[in-house]
């Protein structure tokens, strides 16, 4: 029996037909050549952030995501969730890629539909994204264990990104700051940073610039010890996959420990270059060189760079090793710098200005982790919900990186920041319109960009055939 047809209420109709909603003020600019100029908000299927679904692409190649959700426990009653654990994730780690580092921002964003197609959820009829309190709620949830399982998770991948068994890696550590606020776990004071923070410790590979771990650290110097632990059981975890690639442990003089000098005393292909501080016994070694350098800088006005190597053994030390000494002398006076290492048989300046002074790259990929994605906001209680943090934005790293030196390498985003790949390639405004069969995304054609974008697409079409 036929029933009369209501009349279709605002609520029925399909966010693409949605107009204004009345309830939105209308905002009056400044007119133009006599003409107001009016601006509101709609409820049209729009988002600022089209460029993301790269990262979904990318997140569709790499599985990061998917596997670090596989290791988490979810104790949650299954009757009342309403978003997985890969959801969150994937939610929370594109937020970061498109520069919404914040857990507030869910709340704001939950409906966008570029977001929502992240997740694998219709842009214009799936249920909402994940609000703040449950963000926050996951953030809090994870466990060291699963820490533990998601450190794995990400030097797994850092194996699975080479084709092939490298000949070669350079393991780049150092640690930076992030900042404290108010009643954070074990978060101290630091002399050397003049604040409360924490120090996490970066673990890039030199050459290619991918993340292999970040390890979140209260806010002190690592001991020795503390620093050989962590890259024996990262060079371990390698070695049980690479069995002859040659492995170079490069760091800071903070970052020189006798423990891995013995330890690597023996292995095979695994070798070491880090800063050293000096003492009165290597003072003595380079004093007559100082000379030389500050008598050539006073004959002739010029700067003076000499390199010197010595062969020298700490008390704590088991063997000795090779100490490179650069003495420098200019209108400020001298500077003494000088690295140990094991490597023989390459001249002192190439060993110091080549092998040791290459790790400056890696400030370039702190830059992009810390100050570009914003890993440094470690603001929970919880240690451990902090470190989740780190690796949150780690995985927006690894992806936006992997996008960058895979799928751009071709364009002229291939060396740019990632705030620039950010800014030019994912903040870019796209229409979505949703029907029956289909999905259609309307960009501007006016994008800055828009060759690598399609560039970029064009290649995910081929990978995925």
């Amino acid at each position: 029996m036929k029933t009369k047809l209501q009349k279709k209420s605002y609520a029925d109709k399909p966010k693409n037909e949605l107009a204004c909603d009345s309830s939105t003020p209308q905002l009056s600019l400044f007119p133009l050549d006599g003409k107001p100029v009016t601006a509101t908000f709609t409820d049209d299927m729009m988002s600022s952030d089209g460029g993301l679904l790269l990262i979904r692409e990318m997140e569709n190649r790499l599985g990061l995501i998917s596997d670090i959700a596989s290791v988490i426990t979810d104790d949650r009653d299954p009757r009342y969730i309403h978003h997985t654990f890969e959801e969150i994730l994937a939610q929370r780690t594109f937020q970061i890629a498109a520069g919404y580092e914040d857990a507030n921002d869910c709340d704001t964003l939950r409906d966008d539909p570029i977001f929502k197609m992240g997740v694998d959820r219709q842009p214009g009829q799936g249920a909402p994204l994940a609000s703040q309190p449950t963000m926050s709620r996951f953030e809090n949830s994870v466990s060291r264990t699963d820490l533990f399982r998601i450190a794995l998770v990400f030097a797994t991948h850092f194996i699975r990104s080479y084709d092939k068994e490298p000949s070669m890696i350079i393991l780049d550590i150092d640690d930076t700051d992030s900042r404290t606020h108010g009643d954070q776990q074990q978060t101290l004071f630091s002399g050397h940073y003049n604040e409360y923070c924490y120090l996490p410790t970066h673990l890039y590979e030199g050459i290619s610039g991918k993340l292999i771990t970040t390890i979140l650290k209260p806010g002190r110097m690592a001991k020795a010890a503390d620093v050989f632990a962590i890259v024996r059981r990262v060079i371990t975890f390698i070695r049980s996959y690479w069995k002859n690639t040659i492995i170079l442990f490069r760091g800071d003089s903070h970052f020189a420990s006798h423990q891995l000098m013995d330890w690597a005393h023996d292995k095979e292909g695994i070798h070491f270059i880090t800063g050293y501080n000096t003492n009165e016994r290597l003072k003595r070694e380079v004093e007559n060189l100082v000379q030389e350098a500050k008598a050539k800088y006073e004959e002739t006005g010029e700067n003076v760079r000499m390199y010197h190597s010595i062969t020298y053994k700490a008390n704590t030390w088991k063997y000795p090793q090779r100490v490179v000494a650069k003495i420098e002398y200019t209108a400020k006076g001298k500077n003494i710098r000088y690295v140990v290492t094991d490597l023989k048989g390459k001249r002192a300046w190439k060993l110091y200005e080549k092998d040791y002074c290459g790790r400056g790259r890696m400030e370039l990929n702190i830059k992009d982790h810390k100050t570009y994605l914003k890993s440094d906001r470690t603001s929970c209680h919880r240690f451990e919900a902090n470190q989740f943090r780190l690796f949150l934005h780690s995985a927006a790293y690894v992806l936006m990186h992997t996008l960058k030196t895979e799928v751009l390498k071709e364009t002229n985003l291939a060396k740019a920041t990632l705030k620039s790949i950010q800014l030019k390639l994912i903040k870019v405004a796209v229409k979505v319109k949703q029907y029956k069969t289909r999905i259609k995304l309307e960009f501007p054609a006016a994008v800055p960009e828009r060759e690598a974008l399609t560039t970029a697409f064009e290649k995910f079409e081929v990978m995925r055939c």
